[in-house]
């Protein structure tokens, strides 16, 4: 995926890039150049943006393998970053130094010769170089009031120990607003017509992370712009993210599931023909759509197992790859907690394995077979006993 574009004035009057816009204008000239500066934040999208900005202001390509300096304090004391600001290079007339895991000097122990090392170069830098401390472990919400308290604590103590030496560049979630703004822009400045309603399905769908969003964009962006002269038009709709994004095609396979927890039988019948209808292969991606399904009552199975109570919960819940896009997080969490108990959620994976079998029985009717299941799932289950079974179609 290309980077980020670090043109400020493409994103100029967007809130979330007005701290990222700052510094891009203050590294682009000399006179307001600061010897360092702090990048927090674990926004990628917005990381990117600025270094991309960096190198192309301070590190152009004839001399950006002896100008730029990637550093991980895991691997480099910051003593020896230090030594490599201070010494001027003989190949390039300027040093760019990027010091990733700056968290490692606020762990245990106080890091008195650390900082005083920091303080000792920041009282004379190297006019010639300047250092971007990486601070990525703490995260900034788009509304600051909302930023967790520990994340406060981190934030304090960068801006006590670097903030008089170091420029603070704060790298914020983007607000869904400004993301919707960014797609549409950015997709005008290729020429492209990005429908309104289209971008807003395509942030809201990625849960307004701007690298998932940028990449989805460039994917759309070419799609339109194709050679093919029955596909190229210039123009992305709704039904084009809805079509090429993934997490656009699962928005509809989540609100069946809370059709099915809300025991709405009638919606939930009108959803699974929507989803059926949406597909490219009908009813043939049926026993796709079981796997997602019985995918989803096991992350609800496991939320309810972990008495998961907010998405920072359940980050910790589901392991990676197991996790559902971000958007789906507060509403799966809401529909696993209407089922009383393990044993409903049990349930329904066992009806979703018998289904598959059915399907994979090669039915006369796939439709039936679904319906039939829909309609299970969303029935209260009666209060007579079932014998166990243990044999399951699907890896459940």
């Amino acid at each position: 995926m290309p980077a980020p574009s670090a043109n400020p004035s493409r994103a100029a009057s967007l809130k979330s890039f007005a701290s990222t816009d700052r510094f891009l204008a203050e590294i682009a000239a000399p006179a307001t150049l600061r010897p360092g500066y702090v990048l927090i934040g674990d926004e990628a999208f917005l990381y990117q943006r600025c270094r991309q900005g960096v190198l192309a202001a301070l590190a152009p390509e004839a001399t950006r393998d002896f100008s730029l300096h990637d550093f991980d304090l895991a691997i480099t004391p910051i003593f020896e970053v230090l030594d490599c600001a201070q010494t001027p290079s003989l190949m390039a007339p300027f040093q760019v130094l990027f010091v990733r895991n700056l968290k490692l000097l606020y762990g245990r122990g106080s890091k008195k010769a650390e900082f005083a090392a920091i303080d000792t170069y920041f009282r004379s830098p190297n006019p010639q170089a300047v250092l971007l401390f990486v601070a990525d472990h703490l995260r900034i919400p788009t509304d600051l009031r909302r930023m967790d308290y520990q994340d406060k604590e981190r934030y304090e103590r960068i801006r006590e120990t670097l903030g008089d030496a170091c420029g603070l560049v704060e790298l914020a979630r983007v607000s869904e607003v400004d993301a919707i703004r960014w797609v549409t822009s950015e997709a005008e400045s290729r020429g492209i017509r990005f429908d309104p309603d289209a971008a807003r399905e395509l942030v809201d769908a990625l849960g307004a992370d701007m690298m998932l969003v940028a990449g989805e964009m460039e994917k759309l962006c070419l799609y339109v712009a194709a050679p093919n002269e029955a596909i190229a038009r210039n123009h992305i709709t709704l039904g084009d993210v809805e079509t090429m994004v993934l997490a656009a095609k699962q928005r509809s396979l989540y609100e069946l599931t809370d059709a099915i927890s809300q025991r709405d039988r009638t919606r939930a019948l009108l959803l699974l023909h929507g989803l059926l209808n949406a597909s490219d292969g009908g009813e043939d991606a049926a026993i796709g759509h079981l796997y997602m399904l019985a995918r989803t009552f096991r992350q609800m199975l496991v939320i309810l197992e972990k008495n998961v109570r907010d998405s920072r919960d359940l980050w910790a819940a589901l392991w990676q790859g197991f996790r559902m896009p971000p958007f789906a997080a507060e509403d799966l969490i809401r529909q696993a907690r209407r089922y009383k108990s393990r044993r409903e959620l049990t349930r329904a994976l066992r009806l979703v394995a018998k289904a598959d079998l059915e399907l994979r029985s090669s039915p006369a009717n796939k439709l039936l077979v679904l319906e039939r299941l829909i309609l299970a799932l969303a029935t209260e289950p009666t209060p007579t006993t079932h014998a166990t079974t243990h044999q399951f179609a699907m890896e459940l």
